[in-house]
């Protein structure tokens, strides 16, 4: 079947037109995707073209922006000396990840959305399903590993193992493995990739009522949602705990040398702790908000719900992918040499003042310098 040539389905031509009689989801189908579509479906009557439209613009906006925001970032780390470091190798990668994400998930969507259905064929719903798990799986578990970096370096301090590009490569190496093998499971009869309550995307068979088949899912969600989630929780608690003490310590000492501060006058406006829960919470909240959906619709189908409908699952989906989006940001634009080397390179993309802050702010950024990390510490 043709993907560019206009789908020729005979049950569209049903007497009363789009919606009449007992059309179902499964009309549209393509006959060669009907075996990988559950029976549950059966139920629900076509979607409106309406939510198919405004899906397919929003994920398409997205996409671009995520291509053009996770590419920047992609730029000007690999260009600028001064962020080659081992940290950022971890944002790099996130980055990449993003990136990828995008590129292989946005396009497809879009033209299913204006076909309001799969029209890439059974091939094509488990390589898409296989780099969607595979991308964002690497995505979770960057944004984890950043976060456990940032502990070692500001809890732990100069008693913390250094961090080397070595380190960086076997851990960029362990995340890539671990995703591989939870994206490959499905291939081989651990579940598998079938289209979506909407159609316009493919996914991991959450709605199998086989035992076996549901129990990818729960243990994928332990690996691949609560583990890193727990451990970025952790982690940035005990970093905002250690700037707080460190701030606490600085004012006793400015207090003992009486002196107003031993911060200047900028830095004095917002405190380091301050700034670094913000970061802290941002990333955390972002990543919760763009995954929990996804998830509770996993385990309601998992769990036998008879709330889902293909609506439902369109918004949790779209999402998921957004978060693509979110992280350039986090942990690019918040990034203060970043800032800076944007402005030098893409001038007109830069709104906001750049003089460079403190080494305090510079903890609080996105991915922070060594050097800046240990005075934190």
């Amino acid at each position: 079947m043709s993907v560019m040539g206009h789908p020729n389905f005979g049950s569209w031509n049903s007497p009363g037109g789009f919606g009449g009689g007992n059309m179902t989801v499964m009309d549209k189908v393509p006959p060669d995707m009907v075996h990988l579509v559950d029976a549950y479906w059966y139920q629900f009557p076509p979607m409106n073209p309406l939510w198919h439209a405004i899906l397919g613009f929003t994920i398409g906006v997205l996409g671009v922006i995520s291509i053009i925001g996770n590419g920047l970032v992609l730029y000007i780390f690999a260009s600028t000396k001064s962020l080659k470091t081992p940290s950022n190798l971890l944002v790099v990668n996130l980055a990449f990840s993003d990136f990828c994400q995008s590129v292989t998930q946005s396009f497809p969507m879009v033209v299913n959305c204006y076909y309001e259905t799969w029209v890439w064929g059974p091939l094509f719903c488990e390589l898409y399903g296989m780099f969607g798990s595979e991308f964002g799986c690497v995505s979770i578990w960057s944004m984890a590993c950043i976060s456990m970096d940032r502990y070692n370096v500001i809890v732990k301090g100069l008693s913390g193992k250094p961090f080397t590009k070595k380190s960086a490569a076997l851990w960029i190496l362990g995340i890539w493995s671990m995703a591989t093998v939870w994206t490959l499971a499905p291939l081989f009869g651990w579940n598998r990739y079938v289209p979506e309550g909407n159609l316009s995307s493919c996914g991991t068979d959450f709605i199998n009522k086989d035992w076996f088949h549901k129990s990818y899912i729960l243990v994928y969600s332990v690996f691949v949602y609560f583990t890193p989630l727990s451990i970025i929780i952790y982690c940035y608690f005990f970093i905002v705990q250690a700037v707080a003490a460190h701030e606490k310590s600085m004012r006793e000492q400015a207090k003992k040398m009486n002196v107003a501060s031993l911060r200047s006058s900028e830095a004095q406006q917002t405190s380091a702790e301050c700034k670094l829960a913000k970061i802290a919470l941002m990333t955390i909240s972002l990543w919760f908000c763009a995954w929990t959906p996804y998830l509770i619709v996993n385990y309601s189908g998992v769990f036998g719900s008879t709330k889902l409908t293909p609506l439902s699952t369109i918004w949790c989906s779209l999402f998921a992918k957004a978060n693509t989006c979110c992280n350039s940001i986090v942990y690019g634009i918040s990034h203060p040499k970043y800032r800076q080397a944007l402005e030098k390179k893409f001038p007109s993309l830069v709104c906001a003042d750049n003089t460079p802050k403190d080494d305090v702010n510079s903890t609080a950024s996105g991915v922070t310098a060594v050097d800046a990390e240990k005075v934190a510490a």
